[in-house]
C-alpha cells in the first residue's frame, strides 16, 4: 500500500529518507539528558512548533497503518476460515510473506538508522528499552509465521487458515501495542519533553 510519498510505499520511503537524512552521532547531544520534570508546566507551543514536534509520529503512523491494513486482511482470513474474494492461495501465501518481509525491513531501518539517535535521550529506544525488546518478541513470531507460509508455498504443508491463525495470535498483541506505543513515544507532548526543535530536525527519518 503505498503512501502519499512520491508513489513510493513505506518501506522505500523509510529506506531512502534513512539514507538521505543519516548524521554523525556527534552532531546530536551525547548527554544522557533526562526529559524535564513531568511536574514543570511546559510552555504553549505555537501550532508550527507542534507540528513539527508531532511529524515523526505522523510519519510512522502512515508505516504502522500499512501493515495494521495488511494484518487486518490476513487475520480476518483465517478468522473467517476464507481468503479475500478474488484472491488465489499463491496470491494469499505471497501477501502474508510481503508482510513478513516488510515489517523486518522496517525493524531493521528503524534499528540501525533511527533507534541509535532517538536512544541518546530517550530510554524507550535504548538497547534493552521497551521499543527493541518488543522487536524481538515481535520477530520470534513473524519468523514462525514466516517458515510456516514458505512450507504452504513449498507444497511441503498445506495451508489451514486456523493453523495460521494460530501462530499470528502469537505475536499479534504485542504488535499491535508496539505501533501504538512507538507513536505515542515520538508524538509532540513527548518529544518535546526531550528534544529541542533543532536537534529534533537533525534526526533521520
Amino acid at each position: 500500500m503505498a503512501d502519499a510519498t512520491n508513489g513510493k510505499g513505506p518501506i522505500e520511503c523509510a529506506a531512502t529518507d534513512a539514507a538521505t537524512n543519516d548524521v554523525k552521532k556527534e552532531e546530536i547531544p551525547a548527554a544522557d539528558a533526562v526529559p524535564k520534570d513531568a511536574k514543570e508546566e511546559l510552555p504553549k507551543l505555537s501550532a508550527k512548533d507542534w507540528r513539527t514536534y508531532n511529524a515523526k509520529a505522523e510519519h510512522m503512523d502512515q508505516f504502522h497503518n500499512h501493515f495494521r491494513h495488511t494484518w487486518n486482511m490476513l487475520y480476518n482470513a483465517c478468522t473467517n476460515n476464507k481468503r479475500p474474494a478474488g484472491m488465489s492461495i499463491r496470491q494469499f501465501l505471497a501477501m502474508g510473506s510481503q508482510f513478513c518481509g516488510q515489517l523486518t525491513m522496517h525493524h531493521d531501518i528503524e534499528e540501525m538508522h533511527i533507534f541509535p539517535h532517538l536512544g541518546r535521550k530517550m530510554p524507550a529506544f535504548r538497547n534493552k528499552g521497551i521499543a527493541k525488546e518488543q522487536h524481538k518478541q515481535i520477530h520470534a513470531g513473524l519468523e514462525k509465521l514466516e517458515d510456516y507460509l514458505n512450507k504452504c508455498r513449498s507444497g511441503e504443508r498445506e495451508l489451514r487458515l486456523d493453523e495460521m491463525k494460530g501462530i499470528m495470535d502469537g505475536f499479534g498483541a504485542v504488535l499491535w501495542k508496539h505501533m501504538d506505543d512507538e507513536v505515542v513515544q515520538l508524538g509532540a507532548e513527548n518529544m518535546r519533553k526531550y528534544w529541542t526543535l533543532e536537534e529534533l530536525r537533525q534526526i533521520p527519518f
